[in-house]
Order: C-alpha cells, then sequence, then structure tokens
C-alpha cells in the first residue's frame, strides 16, 4: 500500500470523525436546548402560582410604614411578627380552626365513605332505573347550589339545623354535600375499572356483596380515596357560599368566614381613616395591609401543612387512579 492511499484512507477517516463528532453536538445541543427551554416553562408557571404566595408571606412580615413606602416592593426595612400575632386574636383563629377541621375533615371522612359504596353500586351491579339514578347524580353535579338555595335553606331552618354543623356533616353521610356528586363519579370511574375476577373470587369464598366491598374493594380504592379527600378537605375549607348561609353565629364561624369579615372590616376602618387626612398626606394614610395578608397566611396554613405532608401520595393517587385492572 502506497503512501498516497494511506494519507486519502487517513483523510477519509478525519472526514467521518468529524461528520460524527458535528451529529453528536447537534444531538447534544438540541437536547440541552430542549432541557433549557422545558425548565424556563417550568419556572414561569412555577412563579406564576408563587408570586401570590410570596406577597402575602412578604407584606405579611412588613409593619405599615413599610407598606406605605411606595420604596419598598419585597424586602421590608424590618421584618415584624407583630401582624401575625394581631390577625390571630382578630380572625378568632382557634375557634375558627376548630369549626374548619369539624366541617372540612368530617364531612371529607363521611363523603369518602359514604361517595365510595354509591359508586360501587353503580360501577359493579346492574339495577332497574339505573340509568336515570346516575342521570340524578350528574344533574346535581351540573347543577349550581345558587339554584335551590332558598328552599334548602328553609328545609334546614325547620329542622333546626341553622347555627350548627349538621348543613355539612349530614348530606356527606348521605353521598351529597359539597361536590359529593363529582366524587362519586370519581369512584364510579375507579370501581369499573377493576378486574371482575376479584368478585368472582369473593363470591366463591362465599362473600356477600357488602363483604365483598368492605374488605376486598373498599381497601383497592386508596388512590380515589385520597383523591376525594383532599379534594373535600380544600374545598370545604376555602368555601365561604354555605356556612354564610347556614352559620349566623360568630360562635360557629369558620376560619374563611373570620377572614371575610375581617377584611371587610379593614377596608371599612382604613376608607374612614383616608378621608379623615387632608389630600396633602394622603400617601401618610394608615393601612391594614399587612394585617390583612397574615391573616390570610394563618388561614390557608393548615392546608399548605397538610399538602406538605401528602403531596407525594397524591400525586400518585391522581396517577393510579384511572389505571384499568386487566
Amino acid at each position: 500500500m502506497n503512501t498516497t492511499s494511506l494519507a486519502s484512507k487517513y483523510t477519509e477517516l478525519q472526514s467521518k470523525a468529524k461528520d460524527a463528532w458535528k451529529v453528536t453536538w447537534v444531538k447534544r445541543s438540541r437536547g440541552i436546548l430542549g432541557t433549557v427551554f422545558f425548565y424556563l416553562v417550568i419556572l414561569s408557571l412555577a412563579f406564576v402560582f408563587m408570586y401570590p404566595l410570596l406577597y402575602m408571606i412578604s407584606k405579611s412580615l412588613m409593619r405599615p410604614e413599610d407598606v406605605a413606602d411606595a420604596t419598598i416592593q419585597w424586602i421590608p426595612k424590618k421584618f415584624s411578627l407583630q401582624n401575625y400575632s394581631i390577625a390571630l386574636d382578630a380572625i378568632n383563629f382557634w375557634k375558627g380552626l376548630v369549626n374548619s377541621i369539624i366541617i372540612s375533615f368530617g364531612s371529607a371522612i363521611l363523603q369518602v365513605l359514604s361517595c365510595s359504596i354509591i359508586g360501587y353500586g353503580f360501577a359493579r351491579y346492574r339495577f332497574p332505573g339505573q340509568a336515570i339514578f346516575l342521570a340524578l347524580v350528574v344533574f346535581t353535579f351540573l347543577v349550581p347550589p345558587q339554584t335551590f338555595v332558598v328552599p334548602l335553606f328553609k328545609l334546614f331552618l325547620d329542622l333546626g339545623w341553622v347555627n350548627t354543623h349538621l348543613p355539612f356533616v349530614v348530606p356527606a353521610i348521605l353521598g351529597h354535600g359539597l361536590k359529593g356528586a363529582l366524587f362519586v363519579l370519581i369512584f364510579i370511574q375507579f370501581y369499573s375499572r377493576l378486574p371482575n375476577v376479584l368478585e368472582e373470587a369473593a363470591r366463591i369464598d362465599g362473600a356477600g356483596p357488602f363483604r365483598t366491598y368492605w374488605t376486598i374493594m373498599f381497601p383497592l380504592a386508596k388512590p380515589a380515596m385520597l383523591v376525594v379527600f383532599l379534594f373535600s378537605v380544600v374545598w370545604h375549607w376555602n368555601d365561604l357560599f354555605e356556612p354564610t348561609l347556614y352559620l349566623l353565629v360568630p360562635e360557629y364561624f369558620n376560619l374563611a368566614q373570620n377572614m371575610a369579615f375581617f377584611n371587610g372590616n379593614a377596608n371599612l376602618e382604613m376608607q374612614q381613616a383616608a378621608s379623615s387626612i387632608s389630600q396633602g398626606t394622603l400617601g401618610l394614610a394608615p393601612t391594614l395591609q399587612n394585617q390583612i395578608m397574615a391573616a390570610v397566611m394563618l388561614t390557608i396554613f393548615p392546608i399548605l401543612l397538610l399538602y406538605l405532608f401528602t403531596q407525594r401520595y397524591f400525586v400518585e393517587s391522581v396517577e393510579r387512579a384511572g389505571i384499568a385492572g386487566e
């Protein structure tokens, strides 16, 4: 083999190596660009959702003079926890917390039990009028509760349930309550995807319908139960319409009601204070925005704490709730 052929082969190998390096560099560049774009989108979405929370935390740690100072946006000159001390008393935090826990967690646990057995009946059994009853369930989900609130309030008033927790607990026992129809549909979807061999094996072993449900099917519904439980807790915790309708005595107010009343009183107080100050010193008018933000943080803190401990299980449950059995 002469020198010319060796040189040509060496040149050809160099060209192939360069081409391979270019292809590898292009693939890596695309992968890096894709990763950068993905994280930019995630960070942008995270900022959209985190901005209100960061804003509330920042304002709740400011003194009134820092809030009124236009040069201060995020970091106050001096951090203060006095707003939280004032907000604790202003929203009657501990009493409101107990009422919120009774309404939210009590209704959520009862809805998990009742909606689960109703969903199991619709998903696994056939009975006369099933389509009609299922249509009624969907109908109660589609119709807003404000449309039939007058007869419902009159019913609860005649039963003596106003200013008690019964308007929230009793409907939850019956598989209704806040978003109860949606929770029934979630359980229907989950149970309908479980394999039939489980019930067939239970019947062979002599188990009846209720024993089959309680010992075999209900434990398998843990993903759906966790989703329903967390949704029910959050929706009951944040709901202001029904508590304001049925709870008219401050002793039974939940945190959302106390927060709403405090916000209204604080805004009224700020308007009165601003109207009593001359136009030239309007910028020096006292503000209660820092106390309002502290009260909001106290109101949502229990839910944030709950989600902090259940976030991993909640994500897994959402992923598993729609998996087919066979």
